[in-house]
C-alpha cells in the first residue's frame, strides 16, 4: 500500500471533495493549507465550453489584478529613443533593440513579460519560435504591443496577468499568494472570473464556464461555484 504523508492526510480531512464553494469559502479552505514555510502561489483553472482549435473561440487577454500577484515580474521592452527612456524610468528590467533580440534568439528567456513598441515588431517577429511556446510573444490583442510602453510596464510590475486557453480549453492564471489577506485574495479571484465572463466569444454556444478550480502550489484543488 502506498505511503501517504501525514501532511497530505491532514489536508484530505479538510478538503470538501467535489462540493462547490463560493469564492469566499474556497479562499477560507485554501488558507487552511498554509502550513508550509514558503508563500505558496494560488492558481485558478477555468474550464471553458470552447473549441480552442477555432480561431473565433480562443479566449485570451490580460488583466491587472487589484492586489497584484505577490511578486515583482521581470519585464523586458523592445523600444528605442524616448520610448526606451520612458520604459527604463517605469522600471523595465531590460530595454533594447537588436542587442536584446540577439540575446533572446540565443536562448535567454529569464523574464515574465515582453513588451514592444509597434515600430519594433519587425525585429521582434522572428523571435516567435523562442517566445511563442513560452507565452511571451508580444501581441496587440494582449496589449503588449503598444506605444504606451511606460504605462504597460507599470501595469505588469503591479500585477498584470496574461491568459489564454490551452489545447484543452482551460485558462490557467496566477491570482495571488496564499498569505494574502482573505479579502484581497477573494477580490483578485473574483476580478479574474469577471473578466473571463465578460469576454465570452460570440461563436460559443451552450454553457461557457464549465468549472472553476482554485489551488495553491502544494494543495488539493477546491471547486468554485460561479
Amino acid at each position: 500500500m502506498a505511503h501517504v504523508a501525514k501532511r497530505l492526510r491532514k489536508l484530505a480531512d479538510k478538503h470538501p471533495g467535489k462540493e462547490l464553494k463560493s469564492v469566499e469559502e474556497a479562499v477560507k479552505i485554501l488558507k487552511q493549507y498554509d502550513t508550509l514555510k514558503f508563500n505558496q502561489t494560488v492558481d485558478i483553472a477555468i474550464r471553458l465550453g470552447v473549441d480552442p482549435k477555432q480561431a473565433d473561440q480562443i479566449v485570451r487577454g490580460s488583466v491587472v489584478l487589484p492586489n497584484g500577484i505577490g511578486k515583482s515580474q521581470r519585464v523586458v521592452v523592445f523600444a528605442k529613443g524616448d520610448l526606451a527612456e520612458q520604459a527604463k524610468a517605469a522600471g523595465a528590467d531590460e530595454v533594447g533593440g537588436e542587442d536584446l533580440a540577439k540575446k533572446i534568439k540565443d536562448g535567454w528567456t529569464d523574464f515574465d513579460a515582453c513588451i514592444a513598441a509597434p515600430d519594433m515588431m519587425g525585429l521582434v517577429g522572428p523571435l516567435g519560435k523562442v517566445l511563442g511556446p513560452r507565452g511571451l510573444m508580444p501581441s496587440p490583442r494582449a496589449g503588449t504591443v503598444t506605444p504606451e510602453v511606460a504605462k504597460t510596464v507599470k501595469e505588469y510590475k503591479a500585477g498584470t496577468v496574461d491568459f489564454r486557453t490551452d489545447a484543452g480549453g482551460i485558462v490557467h492564471a496566477v491570482v495571488g499568494k496564499i498569505k494574502f489577506e482573505p479579502a484581497k485574495l477573494t477580490e483578485n479571484i473574483q476580478s479574474f472570473i469577471n473578466v473571463i465572463q465578460s469576454i465570452k466569444p460570440h461563436a460559443v454556444k451552450g454553457q461557457y464556464i464549465k468549472s472553476v478550480t482554485l489551488s495553491a502550489t502544494m494543495s488539493p484543488g477546491v471547486r468554485v461555484a460561479v
